[in-house]
C-alpha cells in the first residue's frame, strides 16, 4: 500500500539528504518526492509518496516525526486532500502526425511547449491516472523523453494549517 506524507520543515543546507538519509538507512521505500520553499521563506515543503504495509507505513511516519528539521508531518488521504504531478513527455513527431498529438492533447487540457520539425514536447499536470492515460494513448508514437516530478499535495481546507510567527 502507498501513503503520502506531507512534511514541513526546516529550510536549512541538507535537509531532503537527511530525510532521505533516514529512508535509505530504514531500507523504506521512497516512490516520489518533492520538495519546495513555502509561502515563509523559513521552511520547505516536501512530499514523499512511500509504499509498504501498515506497520512499515507507521513506522516511517514515528522516525520521520523524530528527525529535528521537522515541524510537521501529516498524512494526505485522498479523500481529503488534492495531489497532482507534472509531466513532459517529448514525442517523435512529423507534420502528419504532429497534429494528431495535438488534438490527443487538448482532450487532457495538455499543453504543448514546444514544437520543433521532428518532435514535439506536451506538459501536462494531473493525478496519476489522468497522466497515465496520456501517456497509454501515446503509446503508437515513439516517446523520446519523459520527465515527471513526483506527486505534490495539500490537505483540503484550512484545518490543520501549521502558523509560524
Amino acid at each position: 500500500m502507498q501513503r503520502v506524507f506531507s512534511l514541513l520543515v526546516d529550510n536549512t543546507p541538507g535537509v531532503l539528504s537527511r530525510i532521505a538519509g533516514l529512508f535509505s538507512r530504514r531500507g523504506y521505500s521512497i516512490d516520489s518526492i518533492t520538495a519546495g520553499i513555502t509561502a515563509v521563506p523559513e521552511f520547505t515543503r516536501i512530499t514523499i509518496v512511500a509504499s509498504g504495509d501498515e506497520l512499515i507505513l507507521e513506522q516511517i511516519e514515528k522516525q520521520v516525526r523524530k528527525l529535528e528539521d521537522v515541524r510537521t508531518i501529516k498524512v494526505l488521504k485522498p479523500e481529503q486532500s488534492v495531489y497532482r504531478e507534472l509531466i513532459m513527455v517529448k514525442i517523435k513527431a512529423n507534420a502528419s502526425e504532429r497534429a494528431e498529438i495535438i488534438s490527443l492533447s487538448e482532450i487532457f487540457r495538455a499543453k504543448i511547449v514546444d514544437v520543433e520539425k521532428d518532435s514535439l514536447m506536451a506538459e501536462l499536470t494531473g493525478d496519476q491516472s489522468k497522466l497515465d492515460a496520456f501517456l497509454n494513448l501515446l503509446s503508437g508514437y515513439e516517446i523520446l523523453e519523459i520527465a515527471r516530478t513526483g506527486i505534490t499535495g495539500l490537505s483540503r481546507g484550512s484545518e490543520g494549517v501549521t502558523f509560524f510567527d
